[in-house]
């Protein structure tokens, strides 16, 4: 069997085990019982690991989070949203969604805090037919979207906003987020909002696919993935939670100064060749270095991201003030652990 089909068979039973019960290696889970460390129940916002959210799985693989005393039981999740419900009814004790979610949920009164990011830049790309030129070219198209609210809906609105059109100018087209492709290509939808890696293999498999935008481009200060947990959590484990942010910073670090290695443990991870991962590197960590180095998070780019939510009006409330919604101690303590990167952006 070749390289592509294993990892496309290990992804798949991956997703299927996400439906029930953690994906941590229970290997790890019994060396850490043993040793006292604790273990993270973590959630992921994606029913398959992207290459924006797979730090955990570096900082896993290449020890980062043993060295630290930290081990984690990783779950997949079928969106932000749903992360930000089972941190929140105490099923996990930390979660990575886009910031949506986290915001409405501090709006809303939720016990949640931001303490770190996987990617503070976009990630995704808006997909189309090579006859769709520009944003205005998708005016009375069906556009696929998981729901209205929710992550690549936003998305969508803003590459939308490109071409002077709102929702009520094209049809939503519900479909699930795995089958953004196959809808592309079978015709259902004419637009979607790629992960890079499917961007790039969408455009490499299928030659009347082309990527229109990159959101990256369009909101370049728009903050994209958080760390999040409740505040309750954080209050009784905060060394642990420093812990944590200091090997997934320790992580990015590695990302950036090993390509072949990150490429082999994100490939596996997401079920794409070597060559579509390679390229996605370049994309993500040469071109936009979405994974930050020192704490990532920007207080003015949180802020223009709130700010944004309300003038798309997907703010659920009024807009959370940035010291309710981010605590940057256990991020600042991994930083004076590791050492700031000078010149990094943060």
């Amino acid at each position: 069997m070749s390289s592509r089909p294993r990892r496309l068979l290990a992804v798949a039973l991956v997703a299927l085990s996400a439906l029930t019960a953690g994906c941590g290696t229970l290997g790890q889970e019994a060396e850490a019982a043993a040793s006292g460390r604790p273990i993270l129940r973590i959630g992921l916002p994606t029913g398959v690991t992207s290459f924006a959210n797979a730090d955990i799985l570096v900082a896993q693989q290449k020890g980062f989070l043993s060295d630290y005393g930290v081990a984690a039981e990783i779950q997949n999740f079928r969106s932000g949203v749903s992360v930000v419900q089972a941190v929140a009814e105490g099923q996990l004790d930390v979660g990575a969604s886009s910031i949506e979610p986290v915001v409405n949920a501090v709006a809303g009164g939720g016990d949640v805090v931001i303490i770190g990011s996987f990617s503070d830049r976009l990630a995704v790309s808006a997909v189309t037919p090579k006859d769709v030129f520009t944003p205005s070219d998708l005016r009375g198209r069906p556009l696929g979207v998981q729901e209205v609210g929710a992550f690549r809906e936003v998305m969508t609105r803003l590459v939308l906003q490109q071409g002077g059109l709102t929702p009520n100018d094209v049809q939503y087209v519900p479909v699930d987020a795995q089958s953004y492709t196959a809808a592309l290509v079978d015709g259902r939808i004419q637009s979607a909002i790629l992960q890079t890696e499917q961007a790039v293999a969408a455009a490499h498999s299928y030659g009347n696919l082309h990527v229109l935008a990159n959101l990256a481009d369009i909101v370049p200060n728009y903050h994209y993935g958080t760390f999040f947990v409740s505040r309750s959590w954080l209050e009784a484990n905060r060394e642990t939670a420093s812990r944590l942010l200091t090997a997934l910073t320790k992580a990015h670090r590695f990302m950036y100064s090993n390509k072949d290695e990150t490429v082999r443990i994100v490939a596996d991870a997401t079920g794409f060749d070597d060559s579509i991962i390679a390229e996605s590197y370049d994309i993500l960590l040469t071109q936009r270095q979405v994974f930050p180095l020192n704490t990532g998070l920007d207080p003015d780019r949180i802020r223009s991201t709130v700010e944004s939510m309300g003038q798309l009006g997907i703010l659920k409330g009024d807009p959370p003030p940035v010291d309710r919604l981010i605590d940057t101690g256990p991020a600042t303590d991994a930083i004076k652990q590791l050492g700031e990167r000078a010149g990094a952006r943060r």
